[in-house]
């Protein structure tokens, strides 16, 4: 399956959620803090034979977004940032935050609710995190599981 992520309130936060020791590596590379809990879910998603997107509106550079992830240990697969997102869904003539079907992901996780309305209005599946769930690992990990049996 391809799982998808947003990344600002959902992993990155400088002040919403507490926040994985810096690396080595991610201090070299001046990497963004990730949410606590990230590596171990990434990691669990890979033992289940998982692809790990990055889906985010932000105009980060994919290379850096990537080299992000890598300098904490958990490679990401694709990145779909704003500039792809506009040159492949927004060409198009859609008018949506999020279209997780034009990259062939099945399942996108993201804090806002404006995007699980946009899955339910253009139908694709969404996973909502609240910043302040402090158990948001065991939640999504269930959640694909209920997703992937249905």
């Amino acid at each position: 399956m391809k799982i998808s992520f947003d990344l600002d309130d959902t992993i990155i936060s400088t002040t919403k959620f507490s926040l994985e020791k810096e690396s080595l590596w991610s201090k070299i590379v001046r990497a963004e803090r990730i949410r606590l809990g990230t590596i171990r879910l990434f990691k669990e998603l890979r033992a289940q034979n998982n692809k790990i997107y990055v889906y985010t509106t932000s105009y980060r550079s994919k290379v850096k977004i990537k080299l992000m992830f890598l300098s904490y240990g958990i490679p990401v697969d694709f990145v779909v940032n704003q500039q792809l997102h506009d040159k492949r869904v927004r060409k198009r003539g859609k008018n949506i935050s999020k279209f997780p079907p034009e990259f062939d992901i099945d399942i996108h996780i993201d804090d806002s609710i404006g995007v699980e309305m946009e899955g339910m209005k253009f139908g694709f599946k969404t996973i909502i995190v609240s910043m302040d769930d402090e158990n948001w690992v065991n939640t999504i990990l269930k959640k694909i599981e209920k997703i992937s049996i249905n």
